[in-house]
């Protein structure tokens, strides 16, 4: 059985889950102070992650839009901080 057919709540996965922040803590030097957060999500949820995370509603944010890709995550900051669009198409 792989990963992805197992139950969340099973304990061969919990033991994963276990094994894989305490590898991640210790490669990037995690300290306890900080929550782990292992979440589902592509390039759309991450593009929310940096001003959902950094930003306050007031700060101006630059972003070079050069097609698609760029005008996505542009597009997500607007709902956490006030990015200029510096269109470079």
């Amino acid at each position: 059985m792989s990963v992805m057919e197992m139950s969340h709540r099973e304990k061969e996965f919990l033991s994963i889950i276990q094994k894989a922040e305490s590898d991640l803590r210790q490669l990037l030097d995690i300290s306890e102070d900080y929550a782990v957060l292992l979440l589902q999500g592509g390039a759309t949820t991450q593009s929310a992650d940096i001003p959902l995370n950094i930003c306050t509603p007031e700060d101006p944010v630059d972003y070079i839009v050069t097609g698609s890709w760029g005008d996505k995550p542009f597009k997500e900051a607007t709902k956490y901080c006030k990015p200029k669009n510096h269109n470079a198409r």
